[in-house]
């Protein structure tokens, strides 16, 4: 994907970078010429996020970390800076989706009840407070430095509220309001925070492979986020915060 930002010398750590969403979003900002730290939690989609990366690996930092530790996300954070000289631009992305409550969601969704405490909590921490955790370890770097951008990934409203979607459809419903709180703390500190989300369904790990054919040519190319984060990760779009940006309306309708 081309890009008409030239990020050379920008730094951007992604959390849940390996596959996915957050693979397309790292591979967008390292053709821009951005240094690019990931962290995912296996190890083989951060060796396939090497090898993607092409001639950009050597502006790619990748590294494990669970993202439900605040322990290793300091980690993280602290070699991601020191790797690329500082962060500039947080993308909160990691996730965790339905598949690991119930694979058969698509065809056979699950009513609340029958989701087990233990599978409601493990996605809500890694949802909920990774997408926290992440933050309050970079914000101080961005405090220090004057300015930063901050985009958390996020999903349709109406996903939120989906039947069969317990915990995650309000796992995302609690990272939107997180992320409206995190613009309203960091008012007037130049740093600025977004929502951006696909528009509809995406080809990712999280969506099953069962699902009917007709279904999965609806899908999204995770490509549709690049013009937008690298849009959000600009000095273009200094000084917006508190917005939900759509990737599907975004090239009709891109800000000046």
């Amino acid at each position: 994907m081309n890009t008409p930002f030239d990020f050379a010398g920008c730094r951007i750590a992604i959390a849940g970078g390996s596959r996915g969403i957050g693979r397309a979003i790292a591979l967008a900002f390292l053709r821009a010429g951005a240094g690019v730290a990931v962290c995912a939690r296996g190890q083989d989609g951060l060796e396939a996020m090497n090898r993607d990366a092409g001639a950009d690996a050597g502006r790619l930092h990748v590294q494990r970390c669970d993202l439900a530790k605040p322990d290793e996300i300091g980690r993280w954070i602290a070699d991601a800076a020191n790797a690329l000289g500082g962060i500039d631009v947080l993308v909160n992305n990691a996730g965790i989706g339905m598949r690991t409550v119930n694979p058969d969601f698509m065809t056979d969704p699950m009513a609340f009840w029958r989701i087990s405490p233990d599978g409601f909590r493990d996605l809500l921490a890694t949802n909920v407070l990774g997408y926290f955790l992440v933050a309050r370890a970079v914000v101080p770097h961005m405090l220090e430095a004057g300015r930063g951008k901050i985009v958390n990934i996020s999903i349709n409203e109406s996903t939120m509220r989906r039947r069969g979607f317990t915990p995650y459809g309000p796992s995302r419903a609690a990272t939107d309001a997180l992320s409206h709180i995190m613009a309203a703390d960091l008012a007037g500190t130049g740093i600025d925070v977004n929502l951006l989300l696909p528009g509809g369904a995406t080809r990712t790990g999280m969506t099953p492979d069962s699902a009917p054919a007709h279904v999965q040519a609806t899908w999204l190319d995770p490509a549709i986020m690049g013009p937008p984060i690298c849009w959000l990760a600009s000095r273009a779009s200094d000084g917006l915060t508190d917005q939900r940006i759509v990737a599907t309306e975004f090239a009709d309708h891109e800000p000046a």
